[in-house]
């Protein structure tokens, strides 16, 4: 899988908020396999936030920074540029939110924001909604990666509108899509690879589990199977029975 030009192995990314303690996240990220982390700016301006680093340091991933929590595309160029800073990546995870409660993207202040930070040498990882247009003004704005929701952050309904990602499939043929917020189980995970989409990107449901290192590593072994069966290219279902023992030229016991 290439990103912005980046070969990555792991088709698993995986968030870093909300885990019961350090230990716990390093051995989430190491049993995920993921070379990817996504890391808020507000987390690190916290008390400890030092520590924190050096925990995802210590894993040796990359940490992909984002904008959690930014509802104007003011506030979500602010915070990638002292991301940019904080963490010497142009890597950024850009979220503008539009709703409180469902945190659905505001999609005017995302587009905004991903034209100016494109144009300043960003590499911009638009969490956006499953809508076509909205990718193709994202692609316009000089993305080269999107990331659709399956449902909303940390709802675990898994993918909501899975005929959308699959028309975003077909529609952005050479284009990264990384489903990014619903995933709640592995099988949710492996149902939007098996749709064809490049990764998935899961927190909650890795953080929140009873055994978030047993969790991150059946989101590793389910977003691989659902690639690999995707690559295999599946047969269709279909409406009725079919034989899998051909009926002609059976023996004739009567």
């Amino acid at each position: 899988m290439r990103l912005y030009d980046e070969e990555i192995s792991s088709r698993l990314l995986l968030g870093t908020a909300q885990y019961p303690s350090p230990s716990i996240l390093q051995r989430a990220i190491r049993d995920s396999g993921a070379e990817i982390v996504t890391v808020s700016l507000r987390r690190e301006g916290a008390d400890g936030a030092d520590g924190f680093r050096d925990c995802i340091r210590q894993t040796g991933v990359r940490v992909l920074p984002n904008t959690a929590g930014c509802h104007t595309a003011r506030d979500a160029i602010t915070t990638a540029h002292m991301a940019r800073e904080l963490f010497s990546t142009s890597w950024i995870k850009l979220e503008v939110i539009g709703h409180a409660d469902n945190l659905q993207p505001d999609i005017f202040g995302l587009i905004e924001a991903a034209r100016v930070l494109s144009a300043d040498g960003f590499s911009v990882f638009p969490y956006t909604t499953d809508d076509l247009v909205v990718g193709e003004k994202l692609i316009d704005a000089g993305c080269r990666v999107l990331m659709p929701w399956g449902a909303p952050i940390g709802s675990a309904q898994g993918l909501r509108n899975a005929d959308a990602l699959r028309s975003m499939r077909s529609h952005f043929a050479d284009v990264p899509l990384i489903v990014d917020a619903g995933i709640g189980r592995p099988s949710d995970a492996a149902e939007a690879m098996e749709i064809g989409m490049d990764a998935v990107l899961t927190n909650t449901a890795v953080a929140k589990a009873g055994d978030p290192a047993l969790m991150a590593r059946a989101m590793a072994m389910a977003v691989e199977a659902g690639h690999i069966g995707f690559c295999a290219d599946p047969m269709n279902r279909r409406e009725t029975a079919v034989p899998s023992t051909p009926v002609l030229g059976l023996a004739d016991f009567g």
